[in-house]
């Protein structure tokens, strides 16, 4: 399925905050027998920044290889936008309508600056010397000094991304991602090894994303998820077995027997 920019932006482009932006609808997946993903159903809306808390196998990578592409259903269906099924549409298709995945391991261009890296993700469709040397707009500059702000990286936009501490480096691939123009971005376990003021700075960036995009976090860290949250969605067995608050999720019981294990 082809989507045109025009179409794509009538499909996202008058959404406001707190409209709905991805809808997964009893979806299911099985790998030999075994149900990954057991009739999920979830809302994420746009301008949100949600939490996905599971224990191992509970389904929460699987539910991002399903929205980004990577891996198909049994069954079910993911709306993306008003009307928008990724269900069909491939990874690069589904990449380009808006729908950005991090990986919890950052991959930057170690050899390239700070600055370059933003450059290279924001051209991703040309070629990698081409995009090197091609003039930028005005436009471009202010776009990477804008992400540069965010990440907190501006100081450091002559520094070759291979010298940037670990945090740093997921910092700079969050960048690259925002250089992509995603509306949803997904993010896979964000502050794994990072020092503690990594893990504050990650924070700070993760909820100033979620002020214009939409933003699901799936993390282990729970006192991370703490300082961060405010909608926390827990999968268990492939389905959601309880979503609110972090408040009220704390004092679920049935969360406290599964996931907590009280």
């Amino acid at each position: 399925m082809l989507l045109l920019k025009h179409d794509n932006e009538q499909n996202i482009g008058d959404l406001k905050q707190g409209d709905r932006i991805l809808y997964v609808d009893d979806v299911t997946v099985s790998f030999d027998g075994f149900k990954a993903l057991n009739s999920l159903s979830l809302t994420i809306a746009h301008q949100e920044l949600r939490c996905i808390i599971g224990a191992n196998g509970a389904g929460k990578s699987t539910m991002m290889d399903v929205i980004t592409g990577k891996t198909k259903p049994d069954s079910g269906n993911i709306i993306f936008g008003n009307a928008v099924n990724l269900l069909e549409m491939d990874e690069p298709t589904i990449a380009q309508v808006g729908v950005g995945r991090k990986f919890q391991k950052p991959t930057v261009f170690e050899g390239h600056t700070v600055f370059e890296n933003l450059e290279l993700a924001m051209k991703a469709d040309k070629r990698f010397f081409q995009t090197l040397f091609t003039q930028m707009s005005t436009d471009e500059k202010y776009k990477i000094e804008q992400a540069m702000e965010l990440i907190g990286l501006k100081d450091s936009y002559r520094i070759s991304a291979g010298i940037l501490s670990h945090g740093q480096k997921q910092w700079l691939e969050i960048g690259m991602l925002i250089m992509q123009d995603p509306k949803l971005l997904l993010v896979d376990e964000p502050v794994a090894g990072m020092t503690p003021g990594e893990v504050e700075k990650t924070g700070e960036i993760l909820t100033n994303l979620a002020k214009t995009h939409s933003v699901v976090v799936v993390e282990h860290d729970m006192e991370f998820i703490r300082s961060i949250a405010k909608k926390v969605t827990v999968l268990h067995e492939g389905s959601v077995l309880a979503e609110g608050s972090m408040k009220s999720i704390q004092a679920n019981e049935k969360v406290r027997k599964v996931y907590l294990g009280e």
